[in-house]
């Protein structure tokens, strides 16, 4: 089986070089790529070729625009990468016979009430990063191509910068933290993502009626205060230099922090149709965290 994996760079893009190579042949790009092809998806023209000429069994996309509040001053950029592209790489697909798989976000929704959502729960993005999001999954589904759409939120990775990452070093620079906690979600890994994947890659080609949208992200629940609160605790358990007191974090609501775009405060999603239909156990959110983290501290890796 070729598998053509686009955004290879990106946080989930690199696991992702790792979980689907047991799966086949995996050809990986990214928008600087050197060679004949590139991901280039502010060119969604240029996709329908390359596509053609690798003709992959399975199509993979990792790429997107993810900075959320520089977002809301490029739209047009944003939609053409978010939306514009995945619609290219969906009609391509279909008429390959291919199947796509694609992420999406918990921005899709409007962020109101405290239960998780389902699939099936109406949507109604606040932000550009959320609309465009939501109109490349509907142009992936309106193609008519065989399709995984997976949803999650809050990914953070080894690899790279991530919010943990950033609340170690604050925590042995300074005397006190202020943390947002009006905002709930699941902080789940690039890696679980990936592992998750090729799982569900597996049974479509058993069983292709599986295809569909799904939530994908790690057990629990917390805000970014909790997240932040037991990063540091472990990072103290585990002779990390902290500086900060336990009491000296605190809590603050969104408004604390005004940004460009509007955040969703109830970022749950329900996972149960993933579970179910592809016999899936999501880990607690602490352990990717934890695991992560050890991972970090052993290599230096910019904490």
């Amino acid at each position: 089986m070729k598998i053509l994996l686009l955004g290879k760079n990106g946080q989930v893009g690199w696991e992702l070089q790792r979980s689907l190579a047991v799966l086949g042949d995996v050809v990986a790009l990214d928008f600087d790529t050197p060679g004949p092809w590139q991901a280039d998806f502010t060119r969604p023209q240029a996709l329908g070729p390359m596509l053609r000429q690798i003709a992959p069994q399975v199509v993979v996309n990792a790429a997107a625009h993810t900075a959320v509040d520089r977002a809301e001053s490029e739209p047009e950029l944003v939609h053409t990468i978010n939306a514009e592209a995945p619609g290219v790489l969906a009609r391509e697909a279909a008429a390959l016979g291919a199947t796509l798989v694609h992420y999406s976000t918990d921005y899709v929704f409007d962020g109101s009430g405290d239960r998780p959502r389902a699939e099936d729960a109406p949507t109604g993005p606040l932000s550009v990063y959320g609309r465009t999001k939501l109109a490349g999954e509907e142009a992936i589904r309106a193609s008519g191509c065989r399709h995984l759409i997976l949803r999650t939120s809050w990914v953070y990775a080894a690899r790279g910068g991530n919010f943990a990452k950033t609340m170690l070093r604050l925590a042995a620079e300074r005397d006190a933290l202020t943390v947002i906690d009006d905002q709930v979600g699941a902080p789940t890994g690039a890696d679980l993502l990936a592992d998750v994947t090729a799982h569900a890659l597996r049974a479509l080609q058993q069983r292709p009626d599986l295809g569909g949208t799904y939530h994908c992200v790690a057990a629990g629940e917390t805000t970014w205060f909790g997240y932040a609160r037991h990063v540091v605790e472990w990072g103290r358990g585990h002779g990390h230099p902290v500086k900060v007191a336990p009491d000296a974090i605190r809590p603050v609501p969104t408004s604390a922090y005004p940004t460009p775009a509007r955040r969703p405060l109830n970022s749950r999603l329900d996972t149960t149709k993933l579970r179910a239909a592809f016999g899936l156990h999501l880990p607690h959110w602490r352990v990717g965290v934890e695991r992560m983290l050890a991972e970090v501290l052993a290599g230096h890796d910019g904490a």
